[in-house]
C-alpha cells in the first residue's frame, strides 16, 4: 500500500472564473491580438471602443488614450475616466476591476496587478481586490502595482517603484516598496 502524498502548494486548485468568462476572455484575448495590436498608434479613441465593446466603463472613447501595445486582461472589469492615458506595454492584470480616474497617466512598461493568491492555503486561491489610480495622478515607467491599492489624486509615482499601499493625495512618491517622499506642487 503507498502512502498517501504529501501537501503541495496549488493541490485541488480550482478556477474560480466561469465558464462564460474565459471563453469571452479567449474572444478578446483574439481581437486584443489582432485588431487592438494591429491598429495604428494614433487611433486610441478605435481601441477605447474595442474595449468597450468587451464591457469596459468608459464613457468618452473620443478622449482616453491607450496606446496598441498596451494588454487588458479583462476589459469588462475596466474603467477609464476621460483624459486618462495608458502607455506603451502598460499591463492590466483586472482581476478585480481597475480605475484610472480622470487624467490619470501610465506610463510605459507600468504593470497593475489586481490579484494574488493566498499562500496560507494548499488550494492558494485567488485574492482579487480593486486598484484605484486617482485624479491626475502620474505612474512614471516600471511601476508596478499591487492588489487593492488607491493611489491619490495628483499623486507622482517615481520610476521602478513597487507600490503595495495606499499612497496619499499630492505627494511624490518612490522606491520598493513604494512610500512618500515630498508633497507636490501644483502644476502650474
Amino acid at each position: 500500500m503507498s502512502s498517501p502524498e504529501a501537501p503541495y502548494l496549488g493541490q485541488n486548485c480550482v478556477t474560480p472564473v466561469p465558464r462564460r468568462e474565459v471563453i469571452l476572455r479567449s474572444v478578446w484575448a483574439v481581437v486584443q491580438a489582432t485588431l487592438f495590436r494591429w491598429s495604428p498608434r494614433p487611433l486610441h479613441g478605435f481601441r477605447a471602443r474595442l474595449l468597450r465593446l468587451f464591457g469596459a466603463d468608459i464613457p468618452e472613447p473620443a478622449r482616453v488614450v491607450i496606446f496598441p501595445t498596451a494588454r487588458v486582461t479583462y476589459p469588462w472589469r475596466l474603467s477609464l475616466a476621460p483624459r486618462t492615458m495608458v502607455g506603451r506595454n502598460v499591463t492590466l492584470y483586472n482581476l478585480a476591476t481597475i480605475t484610472l480616474r480622470r487624467g490619470a497617466n501610465l506610463s510605459q512598461n507600468c504593470h497593475l496587478c489586481a490579484g494574488t493568491h493566498d499562500f496560507n492555503q494548499w488550494s492558494m486561491p485567488l485574492v482579487a481586490r480593486p486598484i484605484t489610480i486617482g485624479e491626475n495622478a502620474w505612474l512614471a515607467a516600471d511601476v508596478f502595482v499591487g492588489p487593492g491599492v488607491t493611489v491619490g489624486e495628483l499623486a507622482v509615482v517615481g520610476a521602478r517603484s513597487v507600490v503595495v499601499r495606499d499612497l496619499p493625495p499630492r505627494m511624490i512618491s518612490a522606491g520598493s516598496p513604494c512610500r512618500p517622499l515630498k508633497p507636490r506642487r501644483d502644476p502650474a
